[in-house]
């Protein structure tokens, strides 16, 4: 019997690894084409606005589509669809690093995200299919610092492969990871049956589901380069539209992409909601500082990175720490501790409209970002167990989506209060208010959890 659970416990480790090696193919490639876009601009002889598409198509693709690419992992089951997934992102990161001019790599960047869409939340679900009940928020936890290093890294691995190996280095860099995933997921990803739907896929709903959020993050991406927060009156009406025509095909389909009646689960709306609140407060953090920083003095990228490692560290290194508080008290407190800390380590910035001294900075951003490492695991964690088993691809989908929408929305907001706030404190007495408010407003959500682990619709052990 203790083989036995030893090989069960090997084979469980390889999973999670290869979940998370899969994982962190998203967020390293939407980091580190950030350093790469002078290179793209002046290779390609186009815009800033133009080459800016690059991260667009890439954003509004992971958003849009993990909700469908999970319900469809519900419906004829994760292992082909984890390592297709895998499998593409590697052949078509070698179609970016081979394309001969923008529209070509835009192309392909979209088809990175599709493939990264299709992969990541179905390893999600089968974590929650695969691993115990006990031991369920460790092993999100895990993979959570897996995720958070590959955004921290991004950055500085992309500055480095550019200026050794030209901006093409930034797309073959995906191979290894590609390979390792592919190599392990064949050996560890379980070929559960899945028992078979008499009801047809709703198809009409995901593609009205894709085209509603990608209008949404549209709108918020295009108000970037306006100077007022009220988005374009006309796609306003249009994405309003598509929701509300979404929303009467999902309520009279028998068989819906998402049962609207998911967000009436308290615990799944509350983890949704609080995660979507917390990133925009992390990722309008992570871009309006280098920008302050820049300004108040002679600063260099390197030394701005430092300061922002404050953040990005301790959000790695507390993420298993949190999955772990989470495994033993329960998913609400430790997710309530967390963002209470996210909101104390905010608070200060928008008290100073971040003009503190140094010290006093790092040491904010460490405690939001530890805040940030505790309270991820509880959200993500409560959000899948929230729903039965079987609707556990698109239960990740939605939630992942949720995350990328507090990013688009984020940082489209960010752009727009410095440019309609007149005065340096002005505008960054704005950004850090609604990094602040943003911070606080989910930790009230996120009483909305349940305080012990409470499974959807079934027992687990």
């Amino acid at each position: 019997m203790e083989e036995l659970n030893q090989k069960q416990s090997w084979a469980e480790r390889a999973l999670l690894l290869t979940i998370g090696l899969g994982a962190m193919l998203a967020p390293l490639n939407s980091t580190m084409i950030a350093v790469a876009l002078p290179r793209l601009i002046a290779t390609f002889d186009t815009t800033v606005t133009a080459a800016s598409w690059l991260v667009t198509t890439y954003l509004i693709a992971m958003a849009a589509l993990q909700p469908v690419a999970g319900k469809l992992g519900d419906r004829i089951g994760r292992r082909g669809l984890i390592l297709g997934g895998f499998i593409c992102f590697g052949v078509v990161s070698i179609g970016a690093a081979v394309a001969p001019n923008l529209p070509t790599l835009i192309f392909f960047r979209l088809l990175q995200a599709i493939s990264g869409a299709i992969a990541i939340p179905n390893g999600t679900a089968l974590v929650r299919e695969v691993v115990p009940a006990h031991r369920r928020a460790t092993s999100f936890g895990l993979i959570s610092a897996l995720i958070s290093l590959a955004a921290a890294i991004g950055p500085p691995l992309g500055g480095l492969l550019v200026q050794l190996a030209g901006w093409q280095a930034i797309f073959y860099i995906n191979i290894p990871l590609v390979v390792a995933a592919v190599s392990l997921g064949w050996w560890t990803i379980p070929a559960h049956g899945v028992e078979s739907s008499r009801q047809s896929f709703d198809f009409i709903g995901a593609l009205l589901l894709a085209m509603a959020l990608s209008g949404i993050a549209a709108i918020f991406t295009q108000s970037r380069h306006s100077s007022t927060l009220v988005p374009n009156s006309i796609n306003l009406i249009l994405v309003v539209g598509l929701i509300i025509v979404f929303l009467w095909h999902e309520l009279r389909h028998r068989d819906p992409v998402i049962q609207i009646r998911f967000f009436r689960h308290r615990v799944f709306a509350a983890a949704n909601g609080a995660v979507g609140l917390s990133n925009l407060a992390m990722y309008v953090t992570i871009l309006a500082l280098p920008q302050l920083l820049t300004q108040q003095g002679s600063w260099n990228d390197f030394q701005v990175g430092l300061v922002l490692s404050a953040l990005s560290g301790t959000l790695i290194i507390s993420s298993p720490f949190g999955g772990r508080l989470a495994d033993q008290f329960g998913r609400r407190w430790p997710t309530v501790a967390g963002l209470a800390l996210l909101t104390i380590g905010f608070v200060p910035l928008a008290i100073t409209a971040g003009k503190i001294s140094l010290l006093p900075l790092i040491v904010c951003l460490a405690i939001a970002g530890t805040g940030l490492g505790v309270s991820m695991t509880g959200l993500q964690t409560s959000a899948i167990e929230a729903l039965p088993p079987q609707e556990a691809g698109v239960a990740a989908g939605v939630f992942s989506t949720s995350r990328y929408l507090g990013s688009i929305v984020g940082s489209s907001l960010l752009a727009s209060l410095l440019k309609s706030a007149s005065g340096e404190d002005s505008r960054f007495g704005a950004v850090f208010l609604l990094v602040a408010s943003a911070a606080f407003v989910s930790f009230l959500v996120s009483f909305g959890l349940q305080s012990r682990v409470v499974l959807a619709n079934h027992q687990e052990s």
